[in-house]
């Protein structure tokens, strides 16, 4: 391979500012010796001594320690760029699987909570089923007959877990006596409501745990306990304290 060949691979396979410094750095030394040999020993004093060479030489090296200075502050800019530039995309990246991660820690947080949810709205609709009786079947008023709280308490079994709470929610509006005698007439009517309003409002915490938009909470406030739940609310005495905190 030629010379010539040689040296242009190496300019293109190395950073210009380098391969220019180099270049210059080749070209000056070349040239001062040049100087050296044709110009300074043509000079009628033409005799080199030691403190004349030293006088040149740091004459002669100034320009190329300032140059390579310069290089060496543009090559370190480059890099310092090239770095921050690296650094930057490995925080986007990192941003990208720190959200990544948050999905997925929030996914498992709503699997898990359906499945706690089935099973709260299984002990839900048996404290319904137990509140409506003693406000309405034999034990209270005695307007629904055992058989038919037996076929209710069936269906609850059978997973329409909701069907005690859409019988009191067609009971229609009540004055606000007529709600407290039904949820709070006895200490078994009131021990039964605290119990489901405990019982709902944990289920609520747990569902804005695992849903920042709200969407899971809002759908339990629509369903037949959600509705249940605030007509219970409305109508408990403001002296009691069920000792959570209410949701809306």
């Amino acid at each position: 391979m030629a010379p010539g060949n040689a040296f242009l691979r190496f300019v293109r396979t190395h950073d210009w500012l380098i391969s220019f410094g180099i270049v210059v750095t080749i070209l000056w030394i070349g040239g001062g010796g040049w100087y050296v040999l044709h110009v300074a020993r043509a000079t009628p004093d033409g005799e080199l001594t030691l403190d004349v060479i030293g006088n040149f030489l740091e004459g002669a090296f100034a320009p190329l320690a300032f140059l390579w200075l310069v290089i060496g502050l543009f090559v370190q800019q480059r890099e310092l760029a090239k770095n921050s530039e690296a650094l930057r995309a490995t925080l986007i990246q990192s941003e990208k699987q720190t959200a990544a991660i948050a999905a997925t820690e929030m996914n498992a947080r709503q699997e898990t909570f359906f499945k706690i949810k089935e099973n709260v709205h299984n002990q839900l609709g048996g404290i319904v089923g137990m509140l409506y009786t003693s406000s309405k079947g034999p034990p209270g008023d005695g307007e629904m007959s055992r058989e038919q709280m037996d076929d209710n308490f069936k269906q609850v079994a059978d997973g329409d877990c909701e069907v005690f709470a859409r019988l009191f929610l067609t009971l229609g509006m009540l004055d606000q006596d007529d709600m407290i005698e039904l949820f709070y007439g006895t200490e078994l009517r009131k021990k039964h409501s605290e119990n489901f309003m405990r019982t709902f409002e944990r289920l609520c915490r747990l569902a804005r745990n695992c849903d920042v938009e709200g969407i899971i909470e809002d759908s339990l406030m629509q369903n037949a306990f959600g509705l249940l739940y605030r007509r219970i609310r409305k109508a408990r005495p403001a002296s009691d304290d069920v000792g959570e905190t209410p949701v809306s």
